[in-house]
């Protein structure tokens, strides 16, 4: 269903219900009814149930070597709606453990695929939240990890050597779950995170390299684990991370570019883990998020009237979560981790410890502006 076929739909339902209110057919107020119509759970729920309904489709084909990610999301969707128990773990826990190495403790993005640090980090998640981490040797898998910490302190994704920010937040976020933080140099990755910090305040994949919402998060992260927030400039990323909202009221990745439902956990994870998640339009964001569901099929997607994916499905839903609109839409949920990416729960009973720091007073734009440094201010408009 399209975004302007929604809004209609929307709009002749409310005229409805108003009417009947009128006539003392019904005594609800049309707002409070519509709110709990807002967030198609049944539906979502349904569509993360079939998604391998159809291995034949495009879509499931070309998204083999990600699959071990895919069974994450899919799985940590149900988890934040609170539905964790209508998937068998124990089945799912015997599949992730098809794509681990045993020879180095590793795990691919597939049965039979070579170790990554991304699917390390995606199978030790899902077996944390299966309640099955004994099945592998959490010291085997810490020492891949730890064997692909490069001398500056950065991680490799795998023996190919590509070096990313994402895979710092792998590696310090896969060994804290295993209880395995000493396996690696931890005040060595910190500094390699902090030289990826730019000059407004943003985090690129390497130093040097663009401020990215994506980014952003996985280098908070790796400095709220670390303990280490307190040497950023909360302020200036606060107004970075800001300056993301779109007219719409999503929030993009980086600048000019469009919104994109992925940022409601990207970007709104680095507000919160800094104290500034009020800084942001949440009442818009939230509407932004909704008219990105599918009310018919299910699911999420990346921006209104676009085919939903398991991707945007969870990190719309965790968004939601994070922005506490579940709660007002009616929808018991599972509240998630903004570091660990895991239901707070699980968080707690593993011992799991990070950072956060005090929810900040709200600053004006101009004043940001006028706190801003130099070099930031001489590129403002």
């Amino acid at each position: 269903m399209s975004c302007k076929m929604r809004r209609e739909l929307e709009a002749s339902r409310l005229d409805l219900v108003q009417k009947s209110a009128a006539s003392g057919e019904i005594s609800v107020k049309a707002s409070e009814l519509l709110s709990r119509m807002d967030f198609a759970l049944s539906k979502h729920k349904k569509y993360i149930q079939q998604l391998d309904s159809n291995q034949s489709s495009f879509e499931y084909v070309v998204t083999e070597h990600l699959r071990l990610s895919g069974v994450y999301w899919a799985m940590s969707a149900l988890e934040v709606w609170g539905a964790g128990d209508e998937y068998d773990k124990g089945a799912v826990a015997d599949w992730v453990m098809q794509c681990y190495n045993d020879d180095d403790g590793s795990f691919g993005g597939n049965v039979g695929h070579d170790g990554h640090m991304l699917y390390t980090l995606s199978g030790v998640q899902l077996l944390a939240m299966c309640g099955r981490l004994d099945n592998i040797n959490g010291a085997k898998t810490a020492a891949f990890v730890s064997g692909l910490q490069q001398a500056d302190g950065s991680f490799a994704g795998d023996e190919w050597g590509e070096v990313d920010t994402r895979f710092s937040y792998c590696a310090l976020c896969c060994c804290s779950i295993l209880g395995k933080a000493d396996a690696i140099d931890v005040p060595l990755a910190v500094q390699f995170i902090l030289s990826c910090q730019n000059f407004d305040g943003g985090f690129g994949a390497c130093p040097g390299a663009e401020s990215h919402g994506g980014q952003v998060f996985t280098c908070v992260a790796v400095l709220a684990m670390a303990q280490a927030l307190d040497q950023i400039d909360a302020d200036r990323l606060g107004w970075w991370l800001c300056e993301r909202q779109c007219d719409s009221g999503g929030l993009n990745g980086r600048p000019e570019k469009q919104s994109d439902v992925c940022y409601s956990w990207w970007n709104l994870t680095a507000l919160q883990i800094i104290g500034r998640l009020h800084w942001i339009n949440t009442k818009k964001l939230t509407q932004f998020i909704l008219e990105c569901q599918d009310v018919e099929d299910g699911g999420i997607a990346d921006r209104p009237g676009n085919v939903a994916d398991v991707y945007h499905t969870f990190f719309g839903s965790a968004g939601l979560s994070l922005l506490g609109s579940l709660d007002k839409l009616g929808v018991s949920h599972c509240p998630i981790d903004p570091v660990f990416a895991l239901p707070k729960p699980l968080v707690a009973s593993l011992g799991l410890q990070s950072q956060q720091l005090a929810v900040a007073a709200s600053v004006a734009p101009t004043q940001a502006a006028a706190s801003a440094p130099a070099s930031q201010a001489a590129t403002q408009p």
